[in-house]
């Protein structure tokens, strides 16, 4: 398994890495630690909304020209996007500064529901 870089799926981002260490006897030494899962929830104005979605042209993101869940269209002007990064501030380096500066970071976990 070789690295294939960036990836994002949806508006998940994960970075891949080779495979494990040949050193390794720990079983299951091949599986990653689970990298932090966030929700980060945007917010603006309706004033707002055409600075929101300017600020990221010319902002190198992995996000950027992906999808993401948004109320804009329906009048809520909130935008929503799962990530995983290693912590809030790597999850907010995701964002342009005006969308950052109006963005919760919030660490969840998905589960099974029965």
């Amino acid at each position: 398994m070789g690295s294939s870089g960036p990836a994002v799926a949806g508006s998940t981002f994960r970075v891949a890495v080779a495979g494990a260490s040949l050193m390794s006897r720990k079983r299951h030494a091949d599986k990653l630690p689970a990298m932090p899962l966030f929700l980060i929830h945007h917010q603006h104005a309706p004033a707002e909304c055409a600075a929101a979605f300017a600020a990221w042209l010319g902002f190198d993101s992995p996000l950027r020209g992906g999808a993401a869940a948004s109320t804009c269209l329906e009048g809520g002007h909130a935008l929503w996007w799962r990530v995983e990064a290693t912590d809030r501030q790597a999850a907010l380096a995701l964002l342009p500064h005006y969308v950052a500066h109006r963005t919760h970071v919030i660490p969840v976990r998905d589960i099974h529901i029965p």
